[in-house]
């Protein structure tokens, strides 16, 4: 009687252990059970789309450097700080580009920008073609009341301020760009703007 007790329990005892075993076996891992490809180390999801590069215009140009390079905002392309002379205010120059075709050609953009000034002291408008590119920019001084050129400042009319604005025709669309801020930050970035704009060049 006790040798079949102790088989008994010898049996039970195989059995759980057994049991014990198949229940810690490794369930395999969705990726390993459905042949998809684990999550990247970035931690994008399989397949995911990388979101496009920007847009290249064909052209190429010098950046000022006394000019510091900011982030690109929107629309724009690229986005140049101008530092203020002492005591003064910071310009900024905005640089877009739409695209073959797009961004409403040279003359409408020129006449929009004078538009920008609710009384024009003056301006002047400039053709020339460095590295093969027709550019055309415009000098334009007064009280401006466009947009403000950063959401943190507020909107109204700005007094005694300039607007240096240039439409590169590249091979691959007009390229435009457009500083603007106090007269006399702009003014003396002027300098820095035309040989900005004469060292653009084709790719």
């Amino acid at each position: 009687m006790r040798i079949v007790v102790t088989l008994a329990i010898v049996a039970i005892a195989v059995l759980a252990v057994v049991a014990w075993n198949m229940s810690t076996e490794r369930v395999p891992a969705p990726s390993e059970a459905t042949g998809e490809s684990a999550p990247t180390p970035g931690g994008g999801a399989p397949g995911e789309v990388e979101a496009p590069a920007p847009a290249d215009p064909g052209v190429a140009w010098n950046v000022p450097k006394s000019w510091t390079t900011d982030l690109a905002q929107g629309m724009r392309y690229a986005t140049y700080v101008i530092p203020a002379p002492k005591g003064g205010a910071a310009a900024e120059c905005a640089v877009y580009y739409f695209g073959p075709g797009q961004g409403g050609g040279v003359d409408a953009n020129i006449q929009r920008w004078i538009g920008e000034f609710r009384t024009l002291d003056q301006h002047d408008i400039v053709k020339s073609a460095p590295g093969g590119v027709k550019v055309t920019t415009v000098d334009a001084r007064g009280t401006y009341v466009a947009h403000s050129m950063r959401t943190t400042e507020p909107a109204g009319e700005k007094p005694s301020w300039a607007l240096l604005g240039a439409v590169a025709e590249g091979p691959q669309g007009d390229i435009f760009f457009k500083l603007t801020g106090p007269e006399a930050t702009v003014g003396a970035a002027a300098a820095d703007f035309n040989r900005m704009l004469g060292s653009i060049r084709k790719k």
